[in-house]
């Protein structure tokens, strides 16, 4: 793929905000005519820009109440400790995020559940079940002031 230009990243730009546009909508928002809208779209995609094309669910109307960050932090990192520990976060939908971090914690996990009693549930039997893990600190959500998946590729 070309470097992205200007068309490219306002494509994708658009495409964050609303991945349901037709191509003539698209189209028309990127200034291009529809076949080579449709084209540079596919160029896009065979480059593997766009990983996956999704729908964001407003996760309190469907009763995940609780949103927490788990800081987990291992006893060690020797052997399969980390590896194992990786894909048990993978294997668990309540964990939406994870990060290998610097500083205090070495993973951050976006966990959300229906109540504290789930989260506690999900502490006792999945996490702290796992061999190396050594502490987890939680910081309790009280409000999202920001949450956005839209990357910001037209302003670069």
């Amino acid at each position: 793929m070309r470097m992205l230009d200007r068309i490219s990243r306002r494509l994708l730009y658009e495409l964050q905000k609303d991945s349901r546009l037709s191509v003539q909508e698209l189209s028309r928002r990127v200034g291009l005519s529809a076949t080579p809208c449709w084209r540079r779209l596919k160029e896009i995609e065979r480059a593997g820009l766009i990983r996956r094309h999704t729908v964001l669910i407003d996760r309190e109307a469907v009763g995940l109440k609780e949103c927490l960050l788990a800081h987990v932090t291992l006893l060690r990192h020797a052997g399969n400790t980390v590896e194992e520990f990786e894909r048990a976060v993978l294997a668990h939908p309540e964990v939406i995020e994870c990060y290998s971090t610097t500083g205090d914690a070495d993973y951050i996990l976006k966990v959300v559940v229906e109540d504290m009693k789930a989260y506690d549930r999900f502490l006792h039997q999945r996490i702290f079940t796992l061999p190396g893990v050594a502490n987890v600190r939680t910081a309790v959500v009280l409000r999202e002031v920001k949450y956005d998946t839209v990357l910001p590729v037209e302003a670069a």
